[in-house]
C-alpha cells in the first residue's frame, strides 16, 4: 500500500493499476512522480473564472473596486519608484521592475529576501480612462488609481429588491 492511498485528498480519482516494483528506489521514484502530477493537476483543473487574479508571484497585490474606479496596491518593500515601470495595454496592467541587493554576496551568510527582475500582469475587468490614471509610491506601497470609463460606469444598473 502506498502512502498516497492513506491520504484521502491524494487518492487518485480513478483506480490506477500499479506494478509493484522489486526495487524500492524505483517505487519511490514512481510515487514522487505521482505526487507532483497530482499537485500540478489541481492547479490545472482550478476554475480560472472564479478569480480575476490567479498568481503566486511578486509583488503581492490587492485590487479593489468602487463605482468610479479600480485601485491596485502592490507591496514593494525596499524599492524606489525609479526601479519600477507601469504599463497599460489592452486591458492589462503590467508592473515590472528590479530589486537590487544593497550588499555583496561575499558578506552574506543567509538570505531569505527576494532580489532580481520581476513582472506582474493584472487583467482589468472594466474599461478605464487611460488619460486619468494616477500612481503614487509611499512607504514601499505602490498605489495605482484607474478611473472607470463613463461607458463602464453607465453599464452598472442597480436592481431594486422587492418583498412579497
Amino acid at each position: 500500500m502506498a502512502v498516497r492511498d492513506l491520504i484521502p485528498r491524494l487518492r487518485s480519482r480513478t483506480p490506477a493499476l500499479r506494478s509493484e516494483s522489486a526495487n524500492p528506489l524505483v517505487a519511490f521514484h514512481q510515487e514522487m512522480n505521482r505526487l507532483f502530477e497530482d499537485f500540478w493537476h489541481d492547479f490545472d483543473s482550478a476554475d480560472a473564472g472564479s478569480a480575476p487574479i490567479r498568481s503566486f508571484g511578486f509583488p503581492r497585490v490587492e485590487v479593489s473596486e468602487t463605482d468610479r474606479e479600480l485601485k491596485v496596491e502592490a507591496e514593494l518593500p525596499g524599492m524606489d519608484e525609479k526601479d519600477l515601470e507601469l504599463l497599460l495595454d489592452n486591458g492589462l496592467l503590467t508592473l515590472r521592475g528590479e530589486k537590487k541587493s544593497e550588499t555583496e554576496d561575499k558578506n552574506r551568510r543567509v538570505s531569505e529576501r527576494y532580489y532580481g527582475r520581476f513582472e506582474r500582469q493584472i487583467p482589468l475587468p472594466v474599461e478605464v480612462q487611460e488619460d486619468k490614471i494616477s500612481a503614487s509610491f509611499k512607504k514601499g506601497v505602490l498605489t495605482v488609481t484607474l478611473p472607470k470609463s463613463t461607458e463602464a460606469s453607465e453599464r452598472i444598473k442597480k436592481i431594486p429588491i422587492s418583498t412579497k
